[in-house]
């Protein structure tokens, strides 16, 4: 054979080596990309090493999510409500603030954040009976169901992971550059706060923001019209803490947003303090034309609540999470865009209505269960149903909002130093001092 070889012409030698050359080549770029992004049409066996990975990662993200909801839920001192078929005391946590904020509940903050948490991903569900409906009727708020949802990731969380493998695989740029002025900064408050609450805001954390942050009240108020440079906003809406007072704020809120033609609406409560310089820095990580509704909830369960009618054919059972307003949350204007025709004109106020919660739960049923948007979980809002001693003050650069609550005759506040307690109780200004000790009435450090 070899005889054979070495008397074939050079010409078929040199071919035999390119076809040669060429199996070699063929075959090493099969094997890179099959390793790359496997063979088309072929499906994984469940049972197989790559399956059992990739079951595992999603396990894993599960668990990490359940474990920090887990972990409001104890910070909240609020236990999830459990199903009930008592009509009179279902009716009372309903209409109660525990739901649509977390308040409430017989354990202190040390004894809840004492227990361990659980580390399984299945989770019970926050049960809320409605029995005082005669008739309830979605239709003329409902979207079809052929309509295309509001935003193509429906796992919770996983929407993040999933944009940012597209990018590093389809060189996707960075999402457009956020800047201060591209958010309007909402701030809920009420005519008896104003000497209290909007004055420490104003002295505080709306220094930093004054184009951008607008005041939603319920009066009109020249002194600190003057103060917030035009940017109290008389709502005409009811003075007190009751849903509809809350809704018909919320309402005059988004529709104020949708003019300004800004590119995030952040809705805070007066009493958050707000991190302007991070706030600015988390929202430059998410892209506004992208539907984006970022906060972090107050219970530790999808909020599910059962519509039960003497017409059993409008009965309705609703699954939903929502972000506190107590700590405040972001959404972006391409959301905010599709909720236009929803919620926007007043009809937040209508919704609201019909299912009978406060604002923020209100806000969360129309993105989460009317236009498919998840919730995604930023740990780094804070309400005062958590325990603000337990920030560590090392991290509070990187935290977006802070809060306090009078708790049992006890300050429920930041561990700061800086001002005494007589003079801060609340301990803003401390805090403002810590983050931005150049404001000439800082204490000296």
């Amino acid at each position: 054979m070899s005889s054979i070889l070495l008397s074939l012409p050079q010409r078929y030698k040199r071919q035999l080596q390119a076809m040669t050359l060429g199996v070699i080549i063929i075959y090493t770029t099969l094997v890179f990309y099959q390793s790359s992004y496997g063979y088309p049409n072929i499906n994984i066996s469940p049972n197989s090493p790559a399956q059992k990975y990739h079951n595992e990662k999603i396990s894993d993200v599960q668990t990490h999510h359940m474990k920090l909801l887990q972990y409001e839920s104890s910070s909240t001192n609020a236990p999830a409500v459990a199903p009930t078929t008592n009509p009179t005391s279902t009716q009372h946590q309903q209409q109660s603030k525990s739901v649509g904020g977390g308040a409430g509940g017989s354990h202190s903050m040390r004894d809840v954040l004492s227990n361990p948490v659980h580390t399984s991903v299945v989770q019970p569900t926050t049960v809320i009976i409605r029995k005082d409906f005669h008739s309830f009727n979605f239709s003329d708020i409902e979207l079809p169901v052929e309509r295309p949802t509001a935003s193509v990731h429906y796992l919770r969380n996983k929407h993040l992971l999933h944009d940012l493998s597209q990018r590093s695989v389809t060189g996707t740029p960075k999402p457009p550059t956020t800047e201060l002025d591209d958010i309007f900064i909402s701030v809920k408050t009420t005519k008896s706060y104003h000497d209290s609450r909007l004055a420490m805001i104003v002295k505080t954390w709306f220094q930093l923001a004054k184009d951008q942050t607008w005041f939603f009240t319920d009066t009109d108020d020249p002194y600190y019209q003057e103060k917030t440079n035009g940017h109290l906003i008389n709502t005409k809406c009811s003075q007190g803490h009751f849903r509809k007072a809350l809704c018909c704020k919320m309402s005059a809120e988004l529709d104020v947003f949708l003019e300004s033609g800004k590119k995030w609406f952040c809705h805070f409560d007066d009493d958050n303090y707000v991190n302007i310089p991070r706030l600015v820095k988390l929202l430059d990580e998410y892209s506004p034309t992208v539907d984006w509704y970022l906060g972090k909830p107050s219970i530790s369960s999808p909020l599910e609540i059962h519509l039960d009618s003497k017409n059993t054919t409008l009965n309705k059972k609703i699954t939903f999470w929502f972000a506190t307003g107590g700590a405040g949350f972001c959404l972006s204007r391409a959301l905010t865009l599709k909720m236009l025709p929803i919620a926007g004109g007043g009809k937040f106020i209508s919704i609201g209505d019909k299912i009978r919660f406060p604002d923020d739960v209100t806000m969360g049923f129309i993105i989460e269960h009317l236009l498919k948007v998840p919730l995604t979980v930023v740990d780094n809002f804070h309400s005062h149903l958590e325990p603000m001693e337990f920030i560590r003050p090392d991290t509070y650069q990187d935290q977006v909002s802070f809060s306090y609550a009078l708790m049992k005759n006890q300050w429920n506040v930041v561990k700061v130093d800086g001002f005494d307690t007589k003079t801060d109780p609340r301990r803003f200004y401390s805090l403002h001092c810590k983050l931005f000790p150049y404001f000439s009435y800082c204490p000296h450090r």
